[in-house]
């Protein structure tokens, strides 16, 4: 008999391939791979190269933010310098007009003085006087004393939960006073009769205008602001019967209730309202008998004899 192979019997291909899997359990190629890295100097030195990038990336945003942020506190700050200038000017010219409004009020009132007692000194004098005084009534250029109607017209009031942060919320335009209601009130108490009417201390005369402004209305070309305080001297039941029956106002309360605008009046026993602005002479004329036409008379260049 022959004996058996030293080693044992015969091995089939399914187990030679199996010793092959356990005997190498590192792919050929993967180890090829780690021995290249390994002859380059290992594998830190591109994670560490890696880690340095992301390091100067972040470093360089940082430093682009803080430039940003140091341009924009620089510019705002720059704002509020001219701001706050603007406005220390504005005050600044506006004490001088206030100022030379007194002197010619006062001025005025001198000049009016010493004409009363110059026209009061003779009848002509005196129906000139009466006349002066009705063209000033007119022109609102006297002040005015006495019972009417005050009207109050203001902005809807900011609600709580616009702006839950705290900061500048923009506001809706519809729910401002705008220079269309304020003129809807003037002309309905000059058509229920009132006789002087104010926008907040400013007297409205004959050439009066009621604009808007950038965010400002102005009433003579002074601004007003809120809230609005119309005074209209006036019989005050008259004034309320015949103010609440226009269709302006029944405009204006549509208006008012829809986007929340205050709308208040009140009867009152005394308002003043001031005197106006001196008008611009635009033109003027003597009074009087126009002289005739004189029309020269016709001649015959060749009269016939005889004729």
């Amino acid at each position: 008999m022959t004996a058996p192979p030293r080693g044992g019997g015969p091995r089939s291909m399914g187990a030679s391939l199996l010793d092959a899997v356990l005997a190498e359990t590192l792919d050929p190629a993967y180890a090829q791979a780690a021995a290249a890295r390994s002859a380059a100097g290992g594998t830190s030195r591109p994670r560490r190269r890696g880690g340095v990038m992301v390091v100067l990336t972040m470093a360089l945003a940082g430093l682009l933010v803080a430039v940003t942020y140091n341009q924009a506190a620089a510019s705002a700050q720059g704002r509020e310098q001219v701001r706050a200038a603007l406005i220390d000017d504005i005050r600044s010219d506006s004490a001088v007009t206030d100022e030379l409004a007194a002197q010619l009020e006062d001025l005025q009132a001198e000049v009016a003085a010493t004409r009363d007692d110059l026209l009061a000194a003779s009848a002509v004098g005196q129906r000139a006087l009466d006349d002066l005084a009705r063209a000033e009534r007119g022109a609102a250029a006297v002040p005015v004393t006495g019972p009417g109607l005050l009207v109050t017209l203001a902005d809807a009031d900011p609600e709580a939960d616009d702006d839950p942060v705290g900061g500048g919320a923009g506001e809706d335009p519809r729910e401002q006073v705008q220079d269309g209601d304020l003129q809807l009130v003037v002309n309905a108490l000059w058509a229920a009769g009132a006789e002087a009417v104010s926008i907040n201390g400013q007297r409205l005369g004959p050439t009066t205008a009621i604009r808007f402004a950038g965010e400002a209305v102005l009433v003579d070309f002074r601004p007003v602001a809120n809230p609005y305080e119309i005074s209209a001297i006036g019989d005050p039941d008259t004034l309320s019967t015949e103010f609440l029956g226009s269709p302006e106002v029944n405009a204006l309360a549509l208006i008012s209730e829809t986007f929340g605008l205050r709308f208040d009046f009140s009867q009152e026993d005394e308002l003043t309202v001031p005197a106006a602005g001196i008008p611009e002479l635009r033109s003027a004329r003597p009074q009087g008998r126009e002289p005739a036409h004189e029309v020269a008379p016709t001649t015959d260049p060749d009269p016939e004899p005889g004729g």
